[in-house]
């Protein structure tokens, strides 16, 4: 299993918008990828349950993956959300 921290810098924490594009990168990779967030953790597929958790500016989020290309789903994910600007 990988994982890495990143607090959002973005002022509108993770709307609709950002959370389609980590989804988005998130989705065609066989790892499990999971967002966990003030004690709660999501499947990073769902646009559903990254939505739930409400990320506001300044939070710091986990993510993880685990499965055979866990290693290229989190790279991916880490450039989503940096592309996106949620976070550095």
């Amino acid at each position: 299993m990988v994982e890495k921290t990143f607090t959002i810098i973005d002022e509108s924490g993770i709307h609709a918008r950002p959370a389609t594009t980590i989804v988005q990168a998130a989705s065609p990779f066989a790892a499990a990828v999971n967002l966990e967030y003030n004690g709660k953790s999501v499947n990073l597929k769902s646009i559903m349950g990254v939505m739930s958790l409400g990320i506001p500016k300044d939070a710091t989020i986990k993510i993880t993956a685990e499965g055979a290309d866990e290693g290229e789903a989190l790279a991916a994910i880490e450039e989503a959300v940096k592309g996106a600007g949620l976070a550095e």
